[in-house]
């Protein structure tokens, strides 16, 4: 990167941490570090929820998907609206009339003490996970621009949020998320518009898009009802509705968000606010990435987008074998232009015939590919066992660093890091409140100070500042990132989002059938989701059903032994 690059990036850097820090000065108590004193209007509602939910992740993991495999996954977002809406009427006015400070304390007062601490420990494992994951993604980043191991700048990342989710709490996070969003939608939208530009003269927004779906890169809806198949209509708007409900009702990383809403009308408006921007929103991220895949139809790409994985390989005793990959990866894009020139005569002509014969032309070279790439990783792994051979979450970000102009590279990359520190500070917030109000406070110490509540809730957000840290050490092995935070996701939240549905709406169940139903559930989520027996979505669909069914059936069976033991 150029030093003006630089000097971008580090000033957004700068300015966003220490305004975050500069509105929260004065916290000191724990309603104020947990809730932001409910002072947050709407659209602060609104921004902290969407930033909360599109980290680093979103901006580096969509386009590289996107470019990989298309725009298919749009489709995981249908279920939101609907799921806003269901929220608006049940779950917010609850929160709020309760006055609590996380999810799981309604589930003692309606249940029981084990019930609470069963959600609040799958809670804690779901989200620590995860935020290591969304962790990960910007240390890629400086990795990738400083060309060093990304377990050192995993560690600064890291280090960096922890520090002023501690010294700010939740509103160092909410007010440092309204401005993170704000040059979000500004960078993406310049991005959008200079990869335009980049595409040769005679191509322009219209038919890079219609060769990127000639190929396979813009199938956005698909109708079809497949089990199998993770994005479709039907996953999306039914699985991802579960989904999407159980995230926002019950993940105390986004009931921490609206619960410092000003009112409920406040907070209702910014989560019906969130259902109607996060599609387009997401669409648009996706729309980068076939642009990305267009762009890299005229312009080669590189074997491999891993700049640091494919420098070693430059530096091992298998350089000789690399280059002859390399070749053979030229000498395939040099043929596909004279193909790629054909298709664009048929789209100027409306040669439909024609079209066709060169769509399966181009799909053919495009697998031929994905053949000599494959190559080239299996040589990285017979190099270094331990490499990370899978660099769709560095497509974008090569792009970036490799063709877009000098300051808005550095913009870019702000976004990014901005995104990440907006997702991690507030699961880091959520895990704090979760561990302090609902295991702390409840279980160990539940006659403290206040100030000794807020002297553990910032211990806590270090020690699981650390805990994230120590996973996203691992997160390069586990393939695209949005899609592991998802599937991570979907393991739990449908069991958790089953246990509040029966709380709210089967008056007659009582604690002890609910638990045995969640652990039981849980279970069962877990074995169908590690042998693969549907796609992940779905797991969010059966876990909420089969809470909600056994917790009838064993109410049902304990009812029957209480009145035989009474007769």
């Amino acid at each position: 990167m150029s030093n003006l690059d630089w000097a971008v990036l580090i000033i957004t850097l700068l300015a966003i941490v220490l305004y975050g820090i500069y509105k929260s000065r004065g916290t000191e108590n724990i309603d104020g570090f947990l809730l932001g004193n409910q002072s947050m209007p709407w659209y602060s509602v609104c921004l902290s929820v969407m930033a909360t939910q599109a980290s680093a992740i979103t901006f580096l993991s969509a386009p590289g998907l996107a470019y990989a495999s298309g725009m298919s996954f749009v489709q995981f977002y249908l279920g939101l609206p609907l799921a806003m809406i269901v929220l608006c009427i049940t779950f917010v006015p609850i929160f709020h009339r309760l006055k609590v400070y996380t999810a799981y304390e309604y589930l003692e007062q309606r249940f029981d003490l084990k019930t609470r601490a069963l959600t609040a420990f799958l809670f804690l494992i779901q989200r620590g996970l995860s935020t290591g994951i969304t962790i990960y993604a910007p240390a890629i980043i400086l990795s990738v621009i400083l060309n060093i191991n990304p377990t050192l700048t995993t560690i600064f990342i890291g280090s960096l949020v922890i520090f002023y989710t501690v010294y700010g709490g939740t509103k160092a996070v909410s007010y440092t998320q309204m401005l993170q969003m704000a040059i979000i939608f500004c960078g993406l939208f310049a991005a959008g518009i200079v990869v335009v530009h980049l595409l040769p003269a005679n191509v322009g927004f219209g038919k890079a898009i219609s060769i990127a779906g000639k190929m396979g890169r813009t199938n956005a809806i698909d109708f079809t009802f497949d089990w199998n198949n993770q994005y479709t209509v039907w996953s999306g708007l039914i699985g991802g509705f579960f989904l999407q409900l159980s995230y926002f009702g019950t993940d105390q990383s986004q009931v921490g968000r609206y619960l410092t809403g000003s009112s409920v009308g406040q907070s209702r408006m910014g989560l019906l606010m969130n259902g109607l921007v996060k599609i387009p929103m997401q669409f648009l991220i996706l729309l980068i990435g076939v642009l990305v895949f267009a762009f890299y139809q005229y312009k080669q790409p590189p074997v491999f987008f891993n700049s640091f994985e494919l420098n070693k390989l430059e530096k091992s005793p298998y350089q000789a074998e690399l280059h002859t990959i390399k070749s053979e990866y030229t000498t395939l894009f040099k043929d596909k232009q004279q193909e790629l020139e054909k298709l664009s005569v048929a789209l100027d002509e409306d040669d439909q015939p024609a079209i066709d014969e060169q769509r399966l032309v181009l799909k053919k070279a495009d697998e031929q590919g994905k053949v000599i790439r494959k190559k080239a990783t299996d040589l990285m792994l017979k190099n270094d066992a331990k490499a990370d051979v899978n660099d769709n979450n560095y497509i974008f970000l090569s792009f970036v660093t490799a063709y877009l102009p000098r300051g808005l590279i550095g913009l870019l990359i702000a976004i990014i890091f901005l995104a990440s520190m907006g997702s991690t500070a507030s699961a880091l917030n959520s895990l704090a409140s979760t561990t302090v109000i609902d295991i702390y406070k409840r279980l160990i110490n539940p006659n403290a100070s206040d100030e000794q509540y807020l002297k553990v809730s910032r211990w806590a957000t270090v020690f699981w500042g650390i805990v994230c840290i120590l996973m996203a050490l691992y997160a390069s092995k586990i393939g695209n990132l949005i899609e592991a935070v998802n599937i991570l996701g979907s393991y739990i939240y449908g069991t958790i989002l089953g246990v509040f549905l029966v709380a709210f709406y089967v008056r007659h169940v009582n604690g002890r059938a609910v638990f045995m139903a969640a652990v039981v559930t849980e279970i069962t989520v877990c074995i169908c989701g590690y042998y693969k027996v549907v796609a992940y979505l779905w797991l969010n669909v059966i876990g909420c059903l089969l809470v909600v069914i056994l917790s009838l059936i064993f109410q049902f069976l304990l009812d029957k032994m209480r009145s035989k033991f009474i007769n």
